[in-house]
């Protein structure tokens, strides 16, 4: 479609909002100061690169074997560099510990902010703010798959010291690009069968949590968040970090809760957690994934639950949700994945936005039900996608399905070749 056609387009899309009261300009200059988290582990399928690397564990899998995997951080950076010029807005890429940048093995509780100053110089390059997780999987030390909670005090100790060198490393993130980093912490401790005591371990992961935050570090370089799980393959009975425990864990010592989209029961949603967990927590974390058959990540769609996430966000203030994309998908191109998955969540924010909210709080108010349910079936069918369209003209990437042929490209000339 020519640049023409998308800005007739957008200007009649434009009346449309008006008509009710939106004002799409502003929703689009909303639109592009909100960052979404791009999340490294699409593009290697969740590898990493520690030159002794073991894989995924922790009820953690990739399945497919689509070729140009990254095996190298310069492959994965040059796979991210390619989706983010294909992806509108402001960004932000997230990291896992074993995606660090070094010829020399290292263990994990000894890494420092030099295994990934390469990735910070090339944040400051493409002027993205930088994310931070701890991996306490794919280690031998993880091989029971309990680590923050593991009755040895030894094993306990190297994922508290591992724990502790990543909030540096997350703070030196956040101190040169001049952006918080948000550090994630997730682990896969828990029982496959029978479990017997599990306050016990319930306490032990309190202990060190304790011990690992018990730094403070100013917020203006590093928040941290704590990831909560229903169950993974081989801790299906029993998971220590539950949310219950996590939710108790957050609101008492003041940090990020994390909501992944995946990580509840399959009757639950976590669109309908936002609002509630914001009056007892400043800020919250968002992993959003789509689950199919639960914790699946496969990459996110523009269904309802994602439109659902995304009203809550807007309405809930921006400034208090942290979103970031997780899914692994090894089946289809890697970079379409991104790709896709991330504009989707963007077209959801910009749903939310183009919403005439102050009519329709008041109709709820009001008890004006019936015209509140007739105004929102009307908005599915607004012209959503020109107003969208527009928003990538703007930031100088390709409209519609225009970015296809680009990654195209970049499948010929450089995913093929590895």
């Amino acid at each position: 479609m020519s640049s023409k056609s998308i800005e007739s387009n957008y200007k009649f899309a434009r009346e449309y909002y008006a008509a009710i009261g939106v004002d799409s300009d502003a929703a689009l200059k909303k639109l592009a100061t909100i960052p979404i988290s791009l999340h490294c582990w699409q593009g290697d399928d969740v590898g990493g690169f520690e030159p002794d690397a073991g894989g995924a564990s922790g009820g953690i899998l990739s399945t497919g074997n689509y070729p140009g995997r990254a095996r190298t951080p310069d492959e994965l950076r040059s796979d991210i560099d390619k989706a983010f010029s294909l992806i509108p807005g402001m960004k932000r890429l997230n990291l896992h510990a074993i995606y660090l940048d070094t010829d020399k093995a290292v263990d994990r509780n000894r890494i420092t902010p030099e295994h990934f100053q390469s990735w910070i110089d090339w944040a400051k390059q493409n002027k993205a703010g930088l994310d931070f997780n701890p991996t306490f999987f794919g280690h031998p030390k993880a091989a029971s798959n309990l680590t923050l909670s593991h009755p040895d005090a030894g094993i306990r100790k190297f994922w508290i010291e591992h724990g502790i060198a990543c909030r540096k490393i997350a703070e030196e993130m956040g101190r040169q690009l001049k952006t918080p980093s948000i550090m994630n912490t997730w682990i896969p401790d828990g029982f496959k069968d029978v479990t017997i005591d599990r306050q016990a371990a319930r306490r032990r992961l309190e202990r060190s949590l304790d011990a690992m935050f018990q730094e403070k570090i100013s917020p203006k370089y590093m928040k941290d968040a704590v990831e909560s799980k229903l169950f993974g393959i081989g801790v299906e009975t029993c998971t220590v970090g539950s949310n219950e425990f996590y939710l108790g864990y957050a609101v008492k010592n003041g940090i990020l809760l994390t909501l992944d989209s995946g990580h509840f029961h399959p009757t639950e949603i976590i669109s309908d957690k936002i609002s509630s967990v914001l009056l007892f927590v400043k800020e919250i974390l968002l992993h959003v994934s789509r689950p199919v058959r639960w914790d699946s990540d496969h990459v996110v769609f523009f269904d309802d639950e994602l439109q659902a996430i995304a009203r809550e966000i807007i309405y809930n203030g921006v400034d208090k949700v942290h979103i970031g994309l997780d899914y692994f998908d090894a089946t289809i191109n890697r970079i379409i994945a991104w790709v896709v998955g991330t504009r989707n969540m963007q077209k959801a924010l910009l749903k939310a936005l183009l919403e005439p909210a102050d009519q329709l709080k008041k109709m709820e108010k009001e008890f004006d039900n019936g015209r509140k349910m007739a105004l929102i079936e009307e908005l599915k069918l607004f012209p959503l996608g020109a107003v969208y369209d527009y928003f990538c003209e703007q930031q100088g990437v390709p409209p519609g399905i225009g970015f296809l042929s680009e990654i195209d490209k970049y499948e010929k000339q450089v995913l093929s070749l590895r």
